[in-house]
């Protein structure tokens, strides 16, 4: 009998809720917390904005009773926006949850410039240009504090119970330790089908609890918060029994697909009597949303090639006392739809180095066609340090600014890499090359050839604006710890 029959055949019976309902409890009062510091920290934003703006004299005064309400207004909109975003869903990791915040911000203005378009008011406009982006900080601040705060108590992420086949749990598993940002705690599994000799997701870290047919009495003996069944099922309505089954007990039921690198606004749902239909809108690499993306790309250039400009002469007179040589280092690299460019970027290495590179081959770390070396001998001391930080990477802002680059896109690859590429690799080329990109994020040098390239490919198909603005927000945290950059 197969294992999932055996669970249709169970008497139906709800497992004790009350361990399950206890933590829901907690985080329902988590929730609760952020949502009146949240709206603590709008309303005082708001209103030192008010004082500021009155003793300055930036907009005319208003009336007492105009200012409360102009007050009240904005902490109404944060809280419907934030809400709107979901904010504060349960187990959201924190560059998603401060992300999201950021949405929620921009969403406010957007309000704010809708009612000032039919009702226009200097007051109001200087509330809105002041008081929505200091109060988004402060939200942010919050946010990040309520976090530090009860760092290592695991109250925000959920215990996960895992349901499916052998091979299809293994994937699982290490996918979701891969990649943190899911925000599961995998402490088991529960075993569809036979159990093959290759498999370790049964290892000490991921406890093997028993068949699928007791996937809720596990559940309720490890007090799993989410249960995700992944993989075919030999039974159709396994799922929806065991949707019954975990009625009650405040355990949420997700369902993993095969469908990979999807991103969730290219995908749409409809369901029929038994049957559900997952829609897949396919990628397109010109548009409206393109020509925002080139927008984007011009004003956060023109932003940051100002302070460039001024710490350039700095940097420049850094770099010529440590070693001869120019300041700025011209390379040919391969941009959107294979037209070459040259790239620009603060000298690191020695006069000469590129002509070493094939006496250093068999000390190469990079993976596929990256040719990388973890202690370069070519390297200056004070490239290592402009390396160490990604200092070298700014005068690329000017490639942004030119249209060679974006700011966000894949790694801008050299045409010998370029030569290696197999067909699906070249996806990386329909769209331009970025200074920073999910590969700066997710590990830069430490990534193996695989990773990169499957983070690239994602990007491509699945890149948002909303996307883009998280990745610059995180890029600037990994610089800052100088992670995986050598």
């Amino acid at each position: 009998m197969p294992a999932t029959e055996a669970l249709t055949r169970q008497p139906f019976a709800i497992p004790h809720p009350f361990p399950l309902s206890r933590r829901a409890r907690r985080k329902g009062h988590r929730r609760a917390v952020l949502r009146v510091t949240d709206i603590v920290a709008v309303a005082a934003t708001t209103f030192a904005v008010a004082g500021v703006i009155s003793a300055l004299g930036i907009a005319p005064p208003v009336a007492e009773r105009t200012q409360v309400l102009l007050l009240v207004a904005m902490v109404a909109v944060w809280t419907a926006t934030l809400e709107g975003v979901r904010s504060r869903a349960p187990g959201i990791p924190g560059p998603a949850e401060y992300g999201r915040v950021v949405v929620a911000g921009a969403l406010t203005f957007a309000v704010g410039a809708t009612w000032l378009a039919v009702f226009p008011s200097d007051p109001v406009r200087a509330q809105l240009v002041w008081a929505v982006p200091l109060a988004c900080v402060t939200v942010l601040v919050n946010r990040w504090s309520w976090r530090w705060l009860t760092h290592g108590r695991h109250t925000d992420v959920p215990r996960t119970l895992l349901v499916g086949t052998d091979a299809d749990l293994d994937e699982l598993v290490q996918t979701i330790h891969r990649d943190a940002r899911l925000g599961y705690d995998v402490v088991g599994t529960t075993l569809v089908g036979p159990r093959s000799s290759g498999a370790t997701h049964g290892s000490s870290q991921v406890p093997d609890l028993g068949p699928a047919a007791s996937t809720a009495e596990a559940a309720q003996r490890i007090g799993a918060d989410t249960v995700i069944v992944v993989g075919p099922m030999d039974d159709p309505d396994f799922i929806r029994r065991l949707s019954w089954q975990l009625e009650g007990t405040a355990t949420e039921l997700v369902v993993a697909t095969r469908l990979t690198d999807v991103a969730t606004h290219r995908m749409s749902l409809r369901t029929t009597s038994g049957l559900a239909l997952i829609g897949v809108r396919l990628p397109t690499f010109d548009g409206p949303t393109h020509r925002m993306k080139r927008l984007l790309d011009i004003v956060t250039s023109l932003c940051a090639l100002v302070p460039l400009a001024l710490a350039t002469p700095i940097i420049a007179a850094f770099i010529r006392l440590d070693s001869p040589g120019p300041v700025f280092f011209r390379q040919q690299r391969v941009g959107r739809d294979c037209r070459a460019f040259e790239i620009v970027k603060f000298r690191t290495m020695r006069q000469g180095a590129e002509a070493e590179i094939a006496g250093l081959q068999a000390a190469n770390e990079g993976a596929g066609a990256l040719f990388k070396i973890r202690s370069d001998p070519r390297v200056t001391r004070v490239g290592a340090v402009l390396r160490r930080y990604s200092i070298d990477e700014f005068p690329q802002f000017w490639n942004v600014l030119r249209g060679d680059m974006s700011v966000v896109g894949p790694r801008p690859p050299l045409p010998r890499e370029v030569e290696a590429y197999d067909d699906p690799v070249f996806r990386r080329l329909y769209i331009r090359p970025g200074i920073t990109g999910p590969w700066q994020i997710g590990g830069r040098s430490d990534l193996t050839w695989e990773q990169s390239v499957r983070l690239d490919l994602s990007y491509v198909e699945n890149w948002s604006s909303a996307g883009d603005i998280g990745i610059m927000l995180r890029t600037v945290g990994v610089v800052a710890r100088a992670k995986g950059a050598y």
